[in-house]
């Protein structure tokens, strides 16, 4: 709040300037700009005066602020979608869900201990379920621990014994504390070998795709879990089925 007063204190003296050097006629109400030394003592009363009077335009700066700096979020992630398309789609260690040859793809960014991915799931879920023409990549983003990473590991370990789906499912929908031995049950109960699942999230190459879901993460402007691509649109945070469902569409328009 105090940074977003100091820029709309900054723009009144801005505007009281140009008025002052005949450059606009002045706005009704708004303070403008001392003249001398004897008048600027009071003109920051004046500003203080105005915004205690008219707080609605604090809010509106602040709106406009969040407007540009979500325009200039989303230039950045769609520049980044173009240049990092190959990784997005195409890393083969990557788990695929949904219609693998679905007309639109949805790239999930998640983390397993995460309450918002949690709740995504269920719409990501639900509306691939009923669309049938969803293809999801899963990009695994352990940022919340070790839990989160052991959770990753066993997820991506659990595609060789072809249950990441099912593991996915589970962990995503436990609502309990996560750690290795809570992972490996979780992994027992939907049919997983443990011992095996144990050995393979030993593979180098697990760790390695995590690395690069954060470098891609990083590259996207990814701040935090969830975080979605879907067609070629970048959509932060926690999304319901509804929001989805229009996205989707969209992304088939284009």
């Amino acid at each position: 709040m105090r940074s977003i007063l100091l820029v709309f204190c900054a723009a009144l003296v801005a505007l009281g300037a140009a008025v002052a050097l005949g450059g606009t006629a002045p706005v009704p109400g708004m303070p403008q700009v001392a003249t001398d030394a004897g008048d600027r003592a009071g003109f920051g009363k004046k500003v203080r005066d105005y915004l205690v009077t008219n707080p609605e335009v604090l809010v509106e700066a602040m709106q406009e602020l969040e407007r540009r700096q979500e325009n200039q979020r989303d230039a950045v992630a769609q520049s980044a979608i173009r240049q990092h398309r190959a990784e997005l789609l195409g890393d083969p260690e990557t788990p695929v869900g949904g219609n693998a040859n679905g007309d639109v793809v949805i790239v999930d960014f998640n983390d397993y201990q995460c309450p918002y991915c949690k709740r995504a799931h269920l719409a990501v879920k639900s509306v691939v379920a009923a669309d049938g023409k969803i293809k999801v990549v899963y990009k695994d983003l352990p940022i919340l621990g070790e839990p989160s990473r052991i959770a990753s590991l066993a997820a991506l370990a659990a595609a060789k014994q072809g249950k990441h789906a099912a593991l996915h499912d589970a962990l995503m929908e436990f609502n309990g504390k996560l750690d290795r031995a809570r992972i490996l049950e979780i992994a027992a109960s939907v049919g997983l070998d443990v011992a095996l699942l144990e050995k393979d999230m030993e593979d180098p190459k697990f760790k390695q795709v995590i690395e690069r879901n954060m470098a891609l993460a990083g590259a996207l402007g990814v701040r935090g879990t969830p975080a979605f691509v879907i067609g070629d649109q970048f959509v932060p945070g926690a999304i319901d089925a509804d929001t989805l469902k229009k996205l989707v569409a969209d992304a088939r328009k284009r």
